[in-house]
Order: structure tokens, then C-alpha cells, then sequence
């Protein structure tokens, strides 16, 4: 079973180009679906206006990826009349996708944990409260902090800790990459919107 990251990201486009990567990101969930695909969402970073996303990034679980993500993978033209702007001209939209196998984008090194025990507040009986069970995890290179008080085990809450700071780990790692991505499509996307990987057109907004 292979792991994979996709984004989705508008490049500093207006609302349309927002609404374009929630409308990418529904399709790309109902074909995931379709083919077999676990698509789970890590972070959505939502745009000004209601339903529309400034970016989006997710797992792809699943075999034969590769397939799935090639197709999508690049810059998708989306065609639209605007439903924000009534008689706006402009019917071409785009929005930049990036795959990424999760082994080579994860950098996870334990020594740039440092983890650190503490008293857990809140109910759970005296045990709570005179043991250091409580575990809170800091990835140094990022500053990213959790804190785990789940059990009255330290070592459960360890567990719990790594697995967490992980997930925030692969999310922060995600978002760098992401903003290369970014700067790499604004930079290059004259060139780039004139061969879209994929061309969608939708029916026009009454």
C-alpha cells in the first residue's frame, strides 16, 4: 500500500481560482473513490469567500498512484463564467496540483524530538495529578508542540505523542513544500497554463 501527498493550490488567484481547488478537490475524492482510493484530508487553508480554498492538501492511500496522480498532476484549467462577478469577461481558471511519494517527502529524525513529562490536570482521580504522566512532544527544526494526556500511562502517551507529532510533522513538511511548489508554478505559469494537464468545462452559472 502506497502513500502519497497531493496538493492543491490556487497561486494567489482571486475567489475563482479558490472555488476551482474545492470544485478539483471533489472530483479528485468521488475518482479516488471510484478507483479504490483512500483519500484522506490533511489541511484545508480556506479562501475569503464561503466554499472556496486557497489551498488544499491530502493522502492519497492506495495502489497503482502513480496512475491516478499523473492524470491530475500539473496545471488544471477550469473553465466557468465567474458566479461572483456577473458580467466578468474571463471564463479560464487555474489551479496548480503536486504529488509527492510520502518516504521521500518525510524527514522524520527522532533526535529532533525532544520530549518532556509532566502532570496531567483535569479528572481522573489522584493519579492524575501526583504522576508525571502527561508527555508533551517538540519537533525543534519547526517549534511544533503536542501535548498528550490521553491515559495514565507514560508510555501510552508517548506513543500517542510520536504518532501525533508525526501527522503535524508530515502537514508542516507538506506546507513547505507546497509554497516552493507555489512560487515554482507563479513563476513559470505563462508557460504553464498553456498546456494544461487537464481541461475541465463547466456548465455555465444562470
Amino acid at each position: 500500500m502506497k502513500k502519497m501527498i497531493i496538493q492543491i493550490t490556487s497561486g494567489k488567484g482571486p475567489a475563482e481560482c479558490c472555488r476551482v481547488v474545492a470544485c478539483v478537490q471533489s472530483l479528485m475524492m468521488k475518482q479516488a473513490k471510484q478507483r479504490g482510493i483512500e483519500l484522506q484530508m490533511l489541511e484545508n487553508k480556506p479562501g475569503e469567500l464561503n466554499g472556496t480554498l486557497l489551498s488544499a492538501t491530502m493522502m492519497a492511500i492506495g495502489d497503482c498512484l502513480e496512475v491516478f496522480t499523473k492524470e491530475w498532476t500539473g496545471t488544471i484549467q477550469w473553465i466557468a463564467q465567474s458566479p461572483y462577478r456577473k458580467y466578468h469577461k474571463r471564463k479560464n481558471w487555474f489551479v496548480g496540483v503536486v504529488a509527492s511519494d510520502v518516504k521521500e517527502l518525510m524527514q522524520w529524525d527522532p533526535k529532533d524530538i525532544k520530549l518532556e513529562t509532566c502532570r496531567s490536570s483535569g479528572p481522573g482521580g489522584q493519579n492524575v495529578n501526583k504522576v508525571e504522566t502527561a508527555v508533551r512532544g517538540i519537533h525543534l527544526p519547526s517549534g511544533i508542540q503536542v501535548m498528550v494526556m490521553d491515559t495514565r500511562s507514560q508510555l501510552e502517551n508517548k506513543k500517542l505523542c510520536m504518532a501525533r507529532l508525526e501527522a503535524k510533522i508530515l502537514v508542516w513538511q507538506t506546507g513547505q513544500l507546497m509554497e516552493q511548489q507555489q512560487n515554482y508554478w507563479l513563476e513559470h505559469q505563462a508557460l504553464e497554463r498553456g498546456s494544461p494537464v487537464k481541461t475541465i468545462k463547466e456548465i455555465l452559472f444562470r
